[in-house]
C-alpha cells in the first residue's frame, strides 16, 4: 500500500513506524508542517496498559521510551495549607521532545519517508494517489474540516481557561495545587517528565480567570497579531506571581504558551472513503485524565493491527473505528466527568482537606472507593474515619468507623439507619387507585432488604392525576388504610423509615400501562388531562391537556393537602413532593411545558410560584417535626428548557419554603429530550446543588454498586443515594452490600430469621494460597509511597 500520513506528532509518527514495520513493502510517507524540533507542550504521561501495548508491538520504541521515563505513584494535594497524598497510581511521563526523536528514528530506520516544514498536498490529490490517507493533523485538522459533512464533527468548548508552561521545578509527585485568591480559585497540574523538567498547568474558570486580569492581557496579547509558537510573556509573569509558593523560585518556560479554552471534540465517523482520522482530529479529551498523545498512541496501535490483518481496506478501516470508538466514547466521558468537575471547583473549597483530596482523586467517576481501598487503604481509611467523626460532629449520632454508605442520617426528627434510598418506582397495580398485596410485598421487601428509607411510587392525589389506570392513589380513606397496612409492618418488622411520594400526572396521565405502551394513550376510557399550557406531550398521539384555570389550581392544591393528611393518618415517615419528570408541577417549572402569560408563567420567579404554593400548603399540614423533599427535573436535556443553574435558584427556593432535601432526577419533561446518558449521569446535579446552595440531596440515576454509593457520599456530592433497578434486581441489595463489605453493624441488620444467610455463602476456591506470614518493620508504611527521584 501507499500510505499518506498528514501530520508528524506521536500518533501520526507511530502508526507510520508500526504499519511499515508490519508490512516493510508499504511506502509510507509523513507531512508535518512544522521543523522537526518543534514541539509544543512539555511532558506527556502514559498509563501501564498503554505501555504494555506499545512494549508488544514494538519493543524497540518500548525500550528507548522506558529509558527516558520519570515514574511515580503518588498524587498530593496541596490544598488549605496541607498537602494529603495518595499513593499506588502508577504514572510514567516524559518529554514530548524525545519522544518525537525516539519516533522520528524509528520511522527512519524502518524506511519511511519524514518530510518537515513541508505542509502535506492537497488531501483530495493524497486521496486519489495513495491507497490510505492517515489524518494525524491535531485539534485543528484541515482534513476533518475539508471532509466535515462525513465526519460530523462537533467542537465543545467549555468555561475555563488554562496555560501550558513548563518548570526546572522537578516535582516529585504528580501534583495538584489549589490556590485561593482575591480573584477565586485557581489550580496547578504539575507532573516530572524528567530529571531537570515538570510540566506546570494553570487552570481557572473563566470568571476568575477576567476578574485576575488575564482576560485583559491576553486580549492585548492577540490585538500584537503574535507569530506562530510566540508565549503570551505578560500573562506568564503575573502567573510566577500569583504561584511563587508553588514554583519556589524555580523558572518558569514557555513554549508557545497562550491561554486556551479546552476544546472536546467528537466526530460522529472516523471515515471517509480511503482517509481516516487519528488522536485529537477524531477526538479529544480534558488533559486531567491522562494525555492526548497516549490516546493517539493508542489509535496508532489500533489502527496499524487492523491494517495488518484485514486484506481489504474498509473492513480494516471498519474494524479500526468498532475497536476504538467505545474506548474513546468511555474516555471522554470521564474525562468530561473530571472537565467538569475543576469548572466547577469553587464549589468544593469549603471541604476540609481529607475530604477534598478524597473527591478530586474520584472526579472521573474511574478512580472509585474500593479503587482507591486496593491502591492506598491507608488513605481511605483515614478518609473513613474523618468522615465518622465529622457526621458525628453534624448530630448524625455514630462514632464507629464503617463505610459511608452506613453512617446514619438524619432529616428533622427522623434518623435513617444508612443512606441508601429504594427509589420510587411505579409498580401500576393498583385496581381504583388502591394498593394491594403485590404493593405490600414490593414495599415491606425492600424495607427487610436494608435500605434505610423506602419510598412509594408517585402517589396520585386524584382519579384525574393518575398516569395510568394501575396507579396507586391516596385520595380516599380506604386507599389510606391499605397503605397504613404496609407502614405498620416497616415499622414493626425492620428499622427502615418509609416515605410516601405524593404527584399528579398532569398532560402526562390517561396512559397506558407501561409495559403495554409507555406514554400512549388508553384504547378506551380516557379521562380529560390538564396542565399549565395546552401544549400535548407528543402533539398528534396524546391529549392536549386543559389549561388550568387559577381556580382549578387552587383545587389541585387542595388535593395535595387533604393526600398528605391521610398519609401523616397512614402513618408515613417523609413526605416527598413530586415535581420532576413533566409531570404537573413540573410542568409549570419548565419553559418547555408552561407558555401561560399570567402571574404563573414567564419567568423562573413566576413558573415557580404555584409549586411552591403547593409545598407551603402541604407544608402547613404535615407534622413540623417530619421531613418534606422535593423531587425536581435538574435539566430538560433541551435547548430552551430548565437548566443546571436553573435547578439551583429552584432548588434554593424550595429551601427558603422549607425543604429538607432535593431529591435530584432529570429530564423526562419532553419526548425531543437528548440526555447525557452513563452512569451516575445525574449526579454532578445533585452534587452542584449540595455544594452551592447548602440544603441536602438525594442522588440518583445509574447509581448501581455500593462502590458508586460509598464514593458519592465521602466525597460530598451527596447525603443520600437512591437506587431503583438494582433494587428490583436484588431486594436485598443493601444487605448484601454490607456482607461484601464485611460490615455487619446497625446500620444493616438482618431479620433475625434470615441471619443464617447474612454471610456470602461459600463457592469454589479461585485464588492462590495467601503466605502463612508477612512481616511488616516497625514504623514501616503498609503502602509503599514511591515518589520520582531524578
Amino acid at each position: 500500500m501507499r500510505i499518506a500520513v498528514v501530520g508528524g506528532g506521536p500518533g501520526g509518527l507511530y502508526v507510520a513506524a508500526l504499519a511499515k514495520q508490519l508490512r516493510p513493502q508499504h511506502d509510507i510517507t509523513v507531512w508535518e508542517r512544522n521543523a522537526a524540533d518543534d514541539t509544543f507542550g512539555f511532558g506527556v504521561v502514559f498509563s501501564d496498559e498503554t505501555l504494555g501495548g506499545i512494549e508488544h508491538a514494538d519493543p524497540v520504541v518500548h525500550a528507548a521510551m522506558e529509558h527516558e521515563f520519570a515514574r511515580w505513584d503518588d498524587i498530593d494535594v496541596h490544598v488549605k495549607g496541607e498537602v494529603i497524598t495518595s499513593g499506588g497510581h502508577g504514572f510514567a511521563a516524559m518529554s514530548r521532545k524525545r519522544l518525537l526523536e525516539i519516533l522520528q528514528d524509528r520511522c527512519r530506520e524502518l524506511g519511511v519517508t519524514l518530510h518537515f516544514l513541508t505542509p502535506a498536498p492537497d488531501v483530495d490529490t493524497l486521496a486519489a494517489e495513495h491507497d490510505l490517507v492517515v489524518a494525524a493533523d491535531g485539534l485543528n485538522s484541515s482534513v476533518r474540516a475539508r471532509y466535515a459533512d462525513t465526519f460530523g464533527p462537533s467542537v465543545e468548548l467549555r468555561r475555563c481557561r488554562y496555560m501550558w508552561l513548563g518548570t526546572d521545578k522537578v516535582f516529585d509527585a504528580f501534583t495538584f495545587v489549589i490556590l485561593e485568591t482575591p480573584h477565586g480559585v485557581m489550580q496547578v497540574h504539575g507532573y516530572p517528565y524528567d530529571a531537570h523538567g515538570s510540566t506546570f498547568i494553570l487552570e481557572m474558570h473563566d470568571e476568575v480567570w477576567e476578574r485576575a486580569g488575564f482576560g485583559a492581557i491576553s486580549r492585548r496579547f492577540e490585538a500584537t497579531g503574535p507569530l506562530p509558537g510566540e508565549s503570551d510573556e505578560e500573562s506568564i509573569a503575573l502567573i510566577r506571581e500569583l504561584c511563587g509558593d508553588v514554583l519556589d523560585g524555580h523558572k518558569v518556560m514557555a513554549n508557545n504558551s497562550r491561554w486556551v479554552s479546552f476544546a472536546t471534540v467528537r466526530n460522529q465517523s472516523w471515515r471517509h472513503g480511503n482517509v481516516v482520522l487519528i488522536g485529537d482530529a477524531a477526538h479529544t479529551a480534558h488533559f486531567s485524565i491522562g494525555s492526548g498523545t497516549k490516546l493517539a498512541m493508542e489509535d496508532a496501535l489500533a489502527l496499524a493491527a487492523c491494517l495488518h490483518e484485514h486484506d481489504q481496506l474498509p473492513a480494516a478501516l471498519s474494524a479500526y473505528e468498532t475497536e476504538r470508538r467505545p474506548v474513546v466514547l468511555s474516555t471522554q466521558r470521564a474525562a468530561q466527568a473530571s472537565l467538569e468537575w475543576f469548572e466547577n471547583l469553587g464549589q468544593y473549597v469549603h471541604q476540609e482537606p481529607i475530604q477534598f483530596a478524597f473527591n478530586i482523586m474520584t472526579r472521573s467517576r474511574r478512580v472509585t472507593y474500593d479503587n482507591l481501598r486496593l491502591r492506598d487503604h491507608e488513605f481511605v481509611e483515614r478518609a473513613d474515619a474523618w468522615f465518622a467523626d465529622h457526621e458525628r460532629r453534624r448530630g448524625f449520632g455514630s462514632t464507629e468507623v464503617r463505610p459511608p454508605m452506613f453512617q446514619p442520617f438524619r432529616l428533622r426528627d427522623l434518623e435513617l439507619v444508612n443512606r441508601v434510598v429504594v427509589s420510587a418506582m411505579d409498580m401500576y397495580c393498583s385496581v381504583e387507585g388502591l394498593p394491594g398485596d403485590f404493593h405490600f410485598a414490593h414495599l415491606a421487601g425492600k424495607a427487610l432488604g436494608g435500605a434505610g428509607l423506602v419510598m412509594t411510587e408517585m402517589v396520585c392525589v386524584s382519579p384525574e392525576g393518575r398516569i395510568t389506570p394501575g396507579c396507586a392513589g391516596l385520595y380516599t380513606d380506604e386507599q389510606a388504610a391499605a397503605f397504613r397496612r404496609i407502614v405498620d409492618f416497616v415499622h414493626a418488622e425492620t428499622p427502615a423509615a418509609i416515605g410516601l411520594q405524593l404527584g399528579h400526572s398532569g398532560r402526562k396521565g390517561s396512559t397506558k400501562l407501561m409495559w403495554e405502551g409507555i406514554d400512549l394513550p388508553l384504547d378506551e376510557g380516557n379521562w380529560p388531562v390538564v396542565g399549565p399550557s395546552p401544549l400535548a406531550y407528543v402533539p398528534g398521539v396524546n391529549q392536549v391537556p386543559r389549561e388550568l384555570t387559577v381556580g382549578e389550581m387552587a383545587e389541585v392544591r387542595e388535593q395535595f393537602v387533604a393526600a398528605a393528611r391521610r398519609g401523616e393518618a397512614a402513618g408515613f415517615d417523609l413526605l416527598e413532593l413530586h415535581c420532576a419528570h413533566g409531570y404537573l408541577l413540573s410542568s409549570y417549572l419548565s419553559p418547555v411545558t408552561n407558555q401561560r402569560t399570567d402571574a404563573y408563567g414567564g419567568s423562573l420567579a413566576n413558573r415557580l410560584r404555584y409549586p411552591l404554593e403547593v409545598f407551603a400548603a402541604i407544608r402547613e399540614v404535615w407534622p413540623a417535626a417530619k421531613p418534606i423533599t422535593v423531587r425536581i427535573s435538574a435539566t430538560d436535556w433541551v435547548e430552551g428548557g430548565i437548566t443546571g443553574d436553573d435547578a439551583l435558584e429552584i432548588a434554593a427556593a424550595f429551601e427558603a419554603a422549607g425543604a429538607d432535601a432535593i431529591d435530584v432526577s432529570t429530564g423526562q419533561v419532553t419526548p425531543d429530550e437528548r440526555p447525557a446518558f452513563g452512569r451516575s449521569y445525574q449526579t454532578p446535579f445533585a452534587d452542584a446543588i449540595r455544594n452551592r446552595v447548602g440544603i441536602a440531596t438525594i442522588a440518583v440515576g445509574v447509581i448501581s454498586s455500593y462502590d458508586d454509593v460509598n464514593s458519592l457520599i465521602l466525597a460530598g456530592r451527596a447525603d443520600l443515594c437512591a437506587l431503583g433497578r438494582a433494587h428490583l434486581y436484588d431486594p436485598n441489595w443493601t444487605l448484601h452490600a454490607a456482607a461484601e463489605q464485611g460490615y455487619a453493624g446497625p446500620a444493616a441488620q438482618w431479620p433475625v430469621q434470615w441471619r443464617a444467610g447474612s454471610r456470602r455463602p461459600q463457592t469454589g476456591r479461585t485464588d492462590a494460597p495467601k503466605p502463612r506470614l508477612q512481616l511488616v518493620r516497625e514504623g514501616e508504611p503498609a503502602v509503599a509511597h514511591r515518589r520520582w527521584r531524578p
